[in-house]
């Protein structure tokens, strides 16, 4: 059941990330696809938040590294309770606190500014220590993209995390998530330039290593689980994941890294999300005045 819930949530979130990136005409609908199911699990059945206290001490932290995909971080706040889900559609816009990459003085919620990639895992190392040595129960969860990793940062982070805060404040409150979805900006991972062995390498610097269906809840519970449970070092999961997932023209095509649906394009990937044929489209909207509002909406955007 828990599952099930949870799907239920991260579906009704992609519909979001395709609203608004269709209202942008901007944006990364592939990588926002491909984490979605992830964050959903981070959200909404594992961390410690509060939406009226964004700021709240001991909240778990959640750093975004691959910052290009923050409309799937927007969806699930709003879907949390952070703002409204109506206020999603002014991404990218002039003044908006939903820019195209996290931006921490504009929104509360977001823990860091990660627009430019390879910064996060350090971020998060730095916030781990500080937790740690505060004392503070608070967990933090890091997203990392598979292209991001390539910069050289990250592994300096990578070599560095199992040894900070040694001995008296080891960094087991820190999980680094692998979103490994396979494409990047240019073209699939491995032709440009390959990471494996991933875990292999990240075991060689000292981190317990995991590796799962980034798309099967079972399984990313019982990998924070696992993370929780390890004490002495960080942990690192690698979750196998497909670009543009739900979206069937987005799905493992580098083209849809970084370009937004167009209207009838995103009524068309709502429709695939939520799983209803194309000729009984009509008659399921007769009976969802939700979705049925969404898809006016973006019929409203033809032409503009």
């Amino acid at each position: 059941m828990a599952d099930a819930r949870l799907e239920a949530i991260a579906r009704e979130c992609r519909v979001q990330i395709i609203r608004m990136l269709a209202h942008a005409g901007s944006g990364h609908p592939g990588g926002s696809l491909s984490v979605i199911d992830l964050l959903t699990a981070l959200f909404f059945g594992r961390m410690r938040y509060d939406p009226a206290r964004p700021d709240l001490p001991d909240r778990d932290r959640l750093v975004l590294s691959k910052g290009h995909a923050v409309p799937a971080l927007y969806a699930v706040m709003a879907r949390a309770g952070y703002f409204p889900e109506a206020s999603l559609t002014t991404l990218r816009k002039l003044g908006s606190p939903f820019q195209g990459h996290p931006d921490r003085t504009a929104l509360a919620g977001i823990e860091a500014a990660t627009g430019s990639l390879g910064q996060g895992l350090s971020m998060s190392l730095g916030m781990a220590l500080g937790l740690k040595m505060a004392g503070s129960p608070a967990r933090v969860y890091c997203i990392l993209g598979d292209g991001e990793i390539q910069e050289g940062q990250v592994w300096e982070a990578a070599m560095a995390g199992p040894k900070l805060g040694q001995p008296r404040h080891p960094l087991d409150n820190l999980t680094v998530i692998l979103d490994y979805n396979k494409i990047q900006l240019d073209d699939f991972v491995v032709r440009v330039l390959d990471l494996e062995p991933v875990l292999a390498k990240w075991q060689a610097f000292g981190w317990p290593v995991s590796e799962i269906d980034g798309h099967d809840f079972e399984q990313i519970g019982k990998a924070l689980d696992q993370a929780e449970a390890t004490r002495g070092a960080p942990s690192f999961v690698v979750a196998h994941t497909v670009k543009g997932k739900s979206v069937s023209f987005m799905e493992g095509n580098p083209e849809w890294h970084g370009k937004a649906p167009k209207p009838a394009e995103a009524v068309r990937a709502i429709r695939e999300i939520l799983g209803v044929a194309e000729a009984g489209w009509e008659a399921y909207l007769g009976k969802d005045p939700t979705t049925r509002a969404i898809v006016d909406e973006l019929g409203a955007l033809e032409g503009k």
